[in-house]
């Protein structure tokens, strides 16, 4: 396991998303939830899968004591440690790394903690916390107040399949965030033909690269249904110069053999959506080398008029086969999904 300071994030979000494609696949982007733990007295564990920054107000108090944005337990905890038992939001992951944020925790953090995490085929019962399929990934570590923990696991290490994962903290405290990145593993489909949305997370697609991303993350492009507001979408900042475009590239879960339709949603945009969008494709061979925006993309969906709040979906119906889409938004704006549905 390797260990990045907070000076070598930047280092550490490469070998993430660029090297090994990984998502955050307990956050509740993605519908991670919290399945169980063993304290909440102060705060609560749910907080740990918020995409948000963590946020303080020491002017706060609840009934519990002072307000704390994260999982607080409470004090002098008799047991080795305190857990909280997640379900990632994906069907199941290889974990590749992640971070813990004890920002704000400062006198009252976690010491130590160590992940566990094991892999359930859905069979009838809860997941335990003394469930004998649990297996270490994250040896335990220390924490120090309100900072943020990069790791990196072995790359022998992440060939396995999780479902769930355990945080364990030594012996209570509070930890503000809880990330943890691993490549998804979609599920299987028997029936030949059947047609998916290639460019959602949950069926292993990625968001690569982009050209900005000032009010909303290109990841979110990806994600499930059509979110609550314009928080959960892609959204550029207002461009001042003469034929400037905006774009965003995405790996495809499985790489296409036919496009039926391409849905381009601007949900939620109703006075900063872009004027126009086009959707080209590419296939990136495995021989290929360099940046995947050298490579020939061909036209899927022409220069196209949009509007406020809605979903436009473009016909294709064409055997393609494309393994990365990328999105122009003309000249920018917000974009909430974009849709490839194909086999």
């Amino acid at each position: 396991m390797k260990f990045f300071g907070l000076e070598e994030e930047t280092k550490f979000k490469e070998v993430i998303t660029s090297k090994n494609k990984a998502v955050d696949v307990i956050g509740s982007k993605l519908g991670g939830q919290v399945v169980s733990f063993s304290d909440e007295w102060f705060a609560s564990a749910e907080n740990l899968l918020k995409p948000t920054v963590p946020i303080r107000d020491p002017t706060r108090f609840v009934h519990s004591g002072a307000w704390y944005d994260g999982w607080e337990t409470r004090r002098h905890n008799e047991a080795e440690y305190d857990w909280v038992i997640i379900k990632m939001g994906v069907a199941a992951a290889q974990i590749i790394g992640g971070e813990v944020d004890t920002a704000f925790f400062n006198g009252n953090h976690a010491p130590f903690v160590s992940i566990e995490a094991l892999y359930d085929e859905g069979e009838e019962g809860n997941i335990v916390e003394n469930d004998p399929r649990w297996v270490e990934i994250i040896e335990k570590f220390e924490c120090g107040p309100s900072q943020r923990h990069f790791f990196i696991r072995s790359s022998g290490l992440t060939e396995q399949k999780f479902t769930h994962v355990k945080l364990k903290m030594y012996p209570d405290g509070g930890i503000a965030r809880f990330r943890l990145y691993g490549k998804v593993a979609p599920p299987e489909y028997k029936t030949e033909g059947h047609i998916i949305d290639l460019a959602y997370v949950c069926n292993g697609a990625v968001a690569l690269d982009y050209s900005d991303q000032h009010f909303g993350s290109a990841d979110n492009l990806l994600l499930p249904g059509r979110g609550h507001d314009m928080s959960d979408g892609w959204e550029t900042k207002r461009s001042r110069q003469p034929g400037h475009t905006d774009w965003a590239i995405i790996q495809l879960g499985r790489e296409s053999s036919f496009i039926e339709k391409i849905i381009v949603d601007t949900a939620h945009y109703r006075g900063n959506f872009p004027q126009f969008i086009s959707v080209q494709g590419c296939l990136n061979e495995p021989e290929s080398s360099g940046n995947i925006n050298q490579r020939t993309w061909i036209n899927l969906v022409d220069k196209s008029k949009t509007g406020p709040d809605k979903e436009h979906v473009y016909e294709i119906n064409k055997n393609l086969r494309i393994s990365h889409v990328k999105l122009t938004i003309i000249p920018d704006g917000g974009v909430k999904r974009i849709r490839v549905w194909g086999y």
